[in-house]
């Protein structure tokens, strides 16, 4: 194993609603702050020697790819089975197209059974002209696994009742949509020099961290830096900034970090 540069994309950094929310008129919802705009959550991996991964599939995937000029996709990786998640997986017709294939997608057993109800034209099997629906290379993650040659370590978390995945990539990992990490996951994230991870709000939640929660993560953890992600209106940028501790930043969409990821 050894460390190659690669650069993480925010694609999204808001909640299943997005900033702004339909009908509200609250100063964030209003502000013309850039970063106070938020679509669906997701990030993009790019590994320049290896591969570039998409860790979800927005409902907003469409327009993130055009905004940013995505036109590669090696590989999707899910973190769970919601509709924030998993909608803008149509998408994906469009990369098979630029890249002449199919693409390999990864997710645990919970997720591939809703991806198959939800998207059950995929797979049913009947026959359609080409490109009418995505052309995709179905894996189930049950551990650690490499694609494109990057070495992905996948970290148990929980979103309320549900098991959900986060995504170690090298010295940087991947929480969203968690309240609460798995035992097993503290040791999988020790000594990681970026983290990225859930905080919705300043008010407690049954299937998110607040803020707070987050912060206490983070100073348990230690990483060199961490970045928030997955919020709602409730956190304005510049306010909620000011009273971050050093270290701790709210990601926004477009923002780019630069990293070590782990490749074989």
């Amino acid at each position: 194993m050894r460390s190659v540069p690669g650069r993480v994309l925010f694609l999204g950094t808001g909640t299943s609603h997005g900033v702004p929310m339909i009908g509200c008129t609250c100063s964030v919802c209003r502000s013309n702050d850039p970063r106070d705009k938020r679509l669906r959550p997701s990030i993009y991996l790019d590994i320049p020697s290896h591969a570039k991964l998409l860790v979800d599939t927005s409902p907003d995937l469409r327009q993130q790819a055009l905004v940013h000029e995505l036109t590669r996709v090696d590989a999707v990786l899910f973190t769970h089975r919601h509709a924030d998640h998993i909608l803008g997986l149509d998408e994906l017709r469009r990369f098979n197209a630029i890249q002449g294939g199919a693409i390999p997608c990864y997710a645990n057993a919970e997720t591939w059974d809703t991806l198959r109800q939800t998207f059950s034209y995929i797979f049913d099997g009947a026959t359609r002209l080409g490109g009418s629906i995505p052309e995709i290379e179905p894996h189930e993650i049950s551990g650690p696994f490499t694609c494109g040659g990057v070495h992905v370590v996948p970290v148990p978390v929980w979103h309320g009742l549900m098991p959900v995945l986060g995504f170690r990539f090298g010295n940087v990992a991947y929480l969203t949509d968690c309240n609460r990490l798995d035992d097993r996951a503290w040791a999988l994230v020790d000594g990681v020099d970026t983290l990225i991870i859930d905080a919705l709000r300043d008010r407690p939640h049954s299937t998110h961290f607040s803020l707070k929660e987050a912060l206490e993560v983070i100073a348990r953890i230690k990483p060199r830096r961490a970045f928030t992600t997955h919020m709602t209106h409730d956190l304005g940028h510049e306010a909620t900034s000011a009273r971050l501790p050093a270290g701790v930043e709210l990601a926004y969409d477009g923002l780019v970090l630069d990293v070590s990821v782990a490749v074989e």
